[in-house]
């Protein structure tokens, strides 16, 4: 069974492509950091391609996806899982989401607790806390960076890489990468235990910075 998995919650592109055989083989990969908060879309769409190709694998033989839902910002999280819908769709082949912060913390296999921390701008952090690699005690949140340092426990990810005065020297990786989304997935379908599976939809945490605008007031008489 072919599992594609993608996550653009991040400024960071990143997609992976699994067979779920034993010992969960991977065919290919690629990530793209830096991408840029703006152009998810034109990175993306190409990154999947290139996966397939190198695998040398056909859209028509991947059989589940599997999205990181964030939290994240508004624009980078619409791509992935826009992308995540029309692929299912088209394909006929159920989504499954992931937590962006449950990625990064898999990627460490730690098995004492820590913190994962990825930056939420404003001067904030998205955070959750983790007894193990395959834990997540708290729900994702979203706040300043002393709210993730509050627990006094190592911190994984790039909010801390951006905070450190704050939350320490940050542990490695800094960002999610589709591997862990792919792997977490496949082991959730084959009725093990670990990190949750969650719908294909985003999670925000907070409004987007654009806002509707609301009914105009009457000029005064």
């Amino acid at each position: 069974m072919l599992v594609l998995a993608f996550d653009t919650a991040t400024t960071a592109v990143t997609v992976a492509l699994y067979e779920w055989l034993p010992g969960d083989t991977v065919y290919a990969r690629s990530s793209v950091h830096g991408a840029g908060r703006q152009r998810h879309a034109e990175v993306l769409t190409p990154s999947i391609s290139q996966v397939l190709a190198e695998a040398g694998v056909s859209p028509g033989e991947v059989r589940a996806i599997a999205v990181g839902v964030g939290p994240g910002p508004y624009t980078g999280l619409r791509v992935g899982l826009a992308t995540a819908y029309a692929l299912g769709d088209a394909l006929k082949i159920p989504v499954h989401g992931v937590c962006t912060l449950d990625a990064i913390a898999w990627a460490t296999g730690k098995d004492e607790p820590f913190v994962v921390a990825t930056d939420a701008r404003r001067k904030e952090v998205y955070w959750a806390r983790y007894d193990s690699y395959t834990r997540r005690v708290t729900e994702p949140a979203v706040g300043p960076p002393s709210d993730a340092a509050g627990h006094g426990l190592p911190v994984h990810g790039e909010g801390a890489a951006l905070y450190p005065a704050v939350l320490g020297e940050a542990g490695e990786p800094l960002m999610p990468s589709a591997a862990a989304i792919a792997e977490i997935a496949i082991i959730r379908l084959s009725g093990r235990a670990g990190l949750p599976l969650l719908p294909p939809e985003p999670l925000y945490l907070r409004r987007p910075d654009a806002q509707e605008i609301g009914p105009r007031k009457k000029a005064s008489q």
